[in-house]
């Protein structure tokens, strides 16, 4: 990608002039355009910049923004060169990002600051180098074994009709299985490649538990289980309203909850809890009753692929995939995804979510 050329009007003593030339300029930018003054302090923000950083950034220091970085070797370059200065920048937060930043003079008073998010390309790097990794990994056994059946059916003549029902059923369920693992692989794609951008709509997490509860209850009756809600917030929804993708959140509550009904005991109980820990975030847990997790094991249930027991994931259809989806919606939402248990007892998987903003 080749940075737009950026404005440099010639010296002035007027420094509003610097700052007109780039209020009008910086509109036809859809990067982040910044301009600052000699002692590092952001004196114009274009609307890009704001939205990249999501939070006010004029009169603030550079280095508050871009920590790590020394900008005084940065601003003597620029200033006895008088040439521009340019570097990666990960930004660590919740969401990993990355930009590319370019740096030059305007002006006598200024430095224009151009902000590039490489985060979507980095992201659609890594999505297709683990695609490739992992689908191939993933998707060799079941197409094993689906191939050993199919020469095994062809070239045997005089099979039986039990044998043949039995080797059509394996394949059936193999061919299922790879459905099911390349569904979750594009899901997970799709969140990883767009995790940086939050999303737009307004999500009451009340209604979309209870539309959950309501869809899984019949599979949790036939291990006669029962699932409560226990909506604590049930009288004022705006309390539980978050900035998101409806859809997204609604696969993240049916992974928790069909988690907990295929790993809880037979006729036990799966409560479920939604509350507010403070004035600005929501929480909402999942708690069933069941074998438990070894601490060791959960720090990395989130990993793709990632199993305790193998056998019994793939026995119950599991793709390995279901958590990292989880933990990418959740980060997606500016949210929080924790996970404790007592082995032997119970598993609590609890996902923490900024409740939206009211606007003045």
């Amino acid at each position: 990608m080749t940075a737009p050329a950026l404005p440099n009007s010639q010296s002035t003593a007027d420094p509003s002039a610097d700052l007109l030339q780039w209020e009008q300029f910086s509109k036809l930018i859809e990067d982040g355009v910044l301009l600052v003054d000699f002692n590092q302090v952001v004196q114009f923000v274009n609307p890009s910049a704001s939205q990249l950083f999501g939070e006010e950034l004029r009169n603030r220091a550079l280095s508050d923004l871009f920590k790590g970085i020394n900008f005084d070797d940065v601003f003597d370059n620029i200033e006895n060169r008088q040439r521009p200065h340019e570097f990666i920048y990960e930004h660590k937060k919740t969401v990993r990002r990355q930009f590319r930043i370019k740096m030059m003079a305007v002006g006598a008073h200024h430095v224009g600051v151009l902000v590039m998010d490489m985060t979507l390309q980095r992201n659609l790097d890594k999505v297709r180098r683990d695609f490739v990794a992992n689908v191939s990994h993933e998707l060799r056994s079941p197409l094993t074994s689906l191939i050993g059946f199919i020469e095994t059916l062809r070239e045997t003549d005089d099979i039986d009709h039990a044998s043949q029902a039995h080797f059509l059923a394996i394949m059936d369920e193999e061919s299922k299985r790879m459905t099911r693992l390349i569904d979750d692989l594009i899901s997970l794609s799709r969140v990883e490649v767009e995790e940086h951008i939050l999303p737009a709509e307004q999500v009451h997490l009340d209604e979309v538990i209870t539309n959950v509860v309501a869809i899984l209850s019949g599979r949790a009756q036939k291990r006669e289980m029962t699932i409560s809600f226990d909506n604590q917030i049930a009288d004022n929804a705006s309390q539980s309203q978050i900035q998101g993708e409806r859809d997204e959140i609604v696969e993240v509550f049916h992974n928790l909850i069909e988690n907990a009904i295929k790993y809880g005991f037979d006729q036990s109980a799966i409560d479920i809890s939604l509350k507010n820990d403070d004035a600005h975030h929501v929480v909402c847990e999942v708690t069933n009753k069941g074998e438990g997790i070894e601490a060791r094991h959960i720090p990395r249930l989130t990993e793709r692929f990632y199993r305790v027991d193998k056998a019994r994931s793939r026995q119950q259809g599991g793709t390995g995939l279901g958590l990292a989806i989880v933990k990418h919606i959740v980060n997606r939402h500016r949210g929080q995804l924790t996970i404790s248990s007592i082995v032997g007892e119970s598993t609590t998987f609890t996902v923490k979510f900024p409740i939206l903003k009211k606007t003045k």
